[in-house]
């Protein structure tokens, strides 16, 4: 990082806080919830991460719970008994959910069986609507609370569905500041619980050695953020190699690393890379997206729930987001915010520029993206000032959002609810609880 920005920065505002984060301590219980049979359907890589970390609060609590369902790879390792790995159906968008509809309906009766025997205590549900509503009403029709963590963003599009929101669901555990008056308007009970992509930053220990490897004080390096799902890498990395193109031949200086989430998509990056491209400074990993987003100056990213490490880490950036035509003109016609980004809907203000592009990866709305994310970008690397002053506003922003406590938060509401009781079946006794973490530096 250019030690003119950090210096500067740390006079205002303390950028150390998001260095790199203690571990959170396993929950220490006097006494502890009876157990409860916990079904969880999650169908995105990052649900599977945040139910992952909630599996683990819940088994701290409650060590005789137990939990099935539908989840991903990070779920099994916290103990959930997996019926189908649902993540690697991560679909977004009409086009790519039809061929898929007859398995969504096969794994739904899968679950309404289970439902039906009085297998399960409890439903939690992580974000997948499209899927999950399904779920819901299948759970409600037994009589089973229906809990909905990581809610689908109702108030930016699609309000109609929160009918379904008030019929099969019990309890909505709100990740962002502003929804859950927007609930509570609409006749659902909701309670504010923080978002847990921050549990998953406090639990992770930046790989130090790599950030000391790879920082050049001497260089503007920039980290670019291809997605989670394998179609946005497809659709997103073509579009941010056009734009790296540009920016390296306008900044022959600068270092462009590219943060895969995992080596199969790393490999695809690499794969589309032609001869030309091998004199340009991009690096590709794979697995190392915080210590790339914690080494660069600023991002050129898709939109996703990254961007809330981009502000924990004070890291400006630039979006980009690529959908089908039929998504595009849907979302046009029922889309009801201005913004796709999180920080900048937090903020209401538009600290993160973004570009929205549809259609084929050639088309006019394309190349009006590339263009307009390559003007962005050389406003944010040609000028250090405007560099710092982002920087210092996402880490304003950050001190008053960006704090960990969702899985702890929504893990004792969850056992007070299912137990019958505002103070549970077996009361927490808090002062033997270790204190949640904080974020600092521990290099």
């Amino acid at each position: 990082m250019n030690q003119f920005e950090h210096i500067n920065c740390t006079q205002s505002v303390d950028c150390h806080q998001f260095d790199t984060c203690e571990l959170i301590q396993p929950v220490s219980l006097e006494e502890q919830f009876m157990g409860q049979r916990f079904f969880f359907s999650v169908g995105e890589p990052s649900g599977d991460l945040h139910a992952a970390n909630l599996i683990r609060c819940l088994r701290s609590m409650s060590p005789s719970s137990t939990f099935r369902g539908f989840g991903g790879p990070k779920m099994i390792q916290s103990g959930l008994d997996l019926d189908f790995d649902l993540t690697s159906m991560a679909v977004m968008g009409f086009a790519e959910v039809l061929p898929k509809l007859r398995e969504f309906f096969r794994l739904a009766a899968r679950a309404e069986q289970c439902f039906a025997n009085k297998e399960v205590d409890g439903v939690v549900l992580v974000d997948f609507p499209g899927f999950n509503w399904h779920i819901a009403k299948r759970a409600k029709k037994y009589g089973i609370p229906v809990f909905y963590y990581l809610p689908p963003q109702l108030w930016a599009w699609g309000g109609w569905r929160v009918r379904k929101m008030r019929k099969y669901v019990d309890h909505v555990f709100c990740n962002l500041p502003f929804e859950t008056p927007w609930f509570e308007k609409h006749g659902v009970p909701a309670t504010y619980v923080g978002h847990p992509f921050f549990d998953s930053v406090a639990q992770q220990r930046l790989d130090s050695r790599f950030i000391e490897r790879h920082r050049r004080n001497d260089k503007i390096q920039i980290s670019v953020l291809p997605g989670s799902r394998d179609h946005e890498v497809k659709h997103i990395w073509p579009l941010q190699l056009q734009v790296i193109r540009q920016l390296a031949r306008r900044f022959p200086d600068a270092e462009f690393m590219v943060a895969a989430l995992k080596d199969s998509h790393a490999l695809w990056c690499k794969s589309h890379l032609t001869e030309h491209d091998s004199r340009l400074p991009i690096s590709i990993f794979a697995g190392k997206t915080s210590e790339i987003i914690e080494t660069c100056d600023c991002s050129l990213m898709k939109s996703g729930s990254v961007s809330l490490e981009v502000m924990a880490r004070g890291k400006p950036a630039v979006v980009m987001y690529h959908v089908s035509n039929s998504t595009y003109w849907l979302g046009k016609a029922l889309v009801k915010i201005d913004s796709m980004s999180l920080p900048n809907l937090i903020a209401s203000e538009k600290i993160l520029p973004e570009s929205l592009s549809y259609g084929a990866l050639d088309s006019a709305s394309s190349k009006r993206s590339v263009t307009n994310v390559v003007a962005e970008m050389e406003s944010l690397i040609g000028d250090a000032s405007l560099r710092l002053a982002r920087r210092k506003r996402l880490l304003s922003l950050a001190a008053d959002f960006a704090q960990p406590g969702a899985s702890y938060n929504t893990s004792k509401l969850l056992l007070q609810r299912l137990s019958g009781s505002s103070d549970g079946t077996l009361p927490i006794d808090e002062s033997q609880l270790a204190p949640l973490p904080s974020f600092k530096n521990a290099a």
